[in-house]
């Protein structure tokens, strides 16, 4: 099983599990929030049959990589990523996260620069920061929880019963209420849940958690052009707070809109994402 050690834990390595197919230019994929590597069969099966490189990877906590009690602060997630684009000696890559793995993404040009990296893109992404706390005297944001979903209550609901909160995620996830039954069958929806309760405890808080932290620093640093596709039905990431604002942000921007789309456009609308990033990939 290909693996890469990342670190240590007491007497245990700290291992991420990669998969590496294909040829031609390299594509990696990051995969979001209490999934693993699997959850891009779309688009690894468009990027392949185009034919690229793509290597996907289970980020600590999750799929068949270790499980930590730590280390799932940006900081170490980033480089977690620089260990294995060091392993494979990767360069003219594209970097491409969904969801939390978007972080990943922009902490690792902003700390580890654009030597191996060609492009990126960025689907349904984290906000560049959450507002900041006004003045004294001033009014609250209206955007201070720009996701909508409660952070903290989240965090309280994952450490009362994570099996509901999960459920409650997920829901939020794939607007169930729209899309059930049309471009989310309930085996797609179980499928999700099953992988979503194998990620340990530690990286479903922890990760939760990470969503707070600020990558404005980051995105100033990014020059490469960045793709960058959220759904306007975006429930877990309001696409105000997050695609809109990093779209005016970034030096070299392509924002696509997909009608309708909620926070799995990678699954539920795996069409228009997959065409936007080909797209992208031949146009660098």
């Amino acid at each position: 099983m290909p693996d890469v050690t990342v670190g240590r834990e007491n007497t245990g390595d700290i291992r991420i599990y990669y998969e590496d197919h294909g040829a031609g230019a390299p594509v990696v994929l990051v995969h979001g929030y209490l999934a693993d590597g699997h959850s891009w069969e779309k688009q690894e099966t468009a990027l392949l049959t185009a034919g690229y490189r793509v290597i996907t990877y289970d980020r600590r906590g999750a799929g068949a990589s270790s499980r930590p009690a730590a280390g799932y602060d940006y900081d170490t997630l980033a480089a977690d990523l620089d260990t294995l684009l060091k392993e494979l000696d990767l360069t003219g890559a594209v970097l491409a996260g969904f969801c939390s793995g978007t972080g990943e993404v922009m902490r690792y040009l902003g700390t580890y620069g654009q030597r191996r990296v060609r492009g990126a893109a960025l689907l349904a992404p984290l906000p560049p920061f959450l507002p900041r706390p006004a003045a004294a005297g001033g009014q609250a944001s209206p955007t201070a929880d720009p996701d909508g979903t409660g952070r903290d209550e989240f965090l309280r609901q994952l450490t009362a019963d994570r099996p509901a909160a999960i459920k409650t995620y997920l829901d939020r996830y794939y607007n169930l209420d729209l899309l059930g039954g049309s471009l989310v069958s309930d085996q797609a929806w179980q499928n999700s849940f099953h992988t979503t309760l194998r990620v340990s405890p530690a990286a479903a808080l922890g990760g939760a958690a990470a969503w707070r932290e600020d990558f404005v620093a980051d995105v100033a640093r990014i020059t490469v052009p960045v793709l960058i596709v959220q759904g306007d039905q975006d429930r877990v990431m309001s696409p105000a707070a997050t695609g809109s604002r990093l779209a005016v942000m970034l030096a070299d921007p392509r924002l696509v809109v997909i009608p309708d789309g909620p926070h799995a456009i990678i699954w539920t609308h795996a069409a228009e994402v997959n065409r936007a990033l080909l797209c992208f990939l031949r146009a660098l």
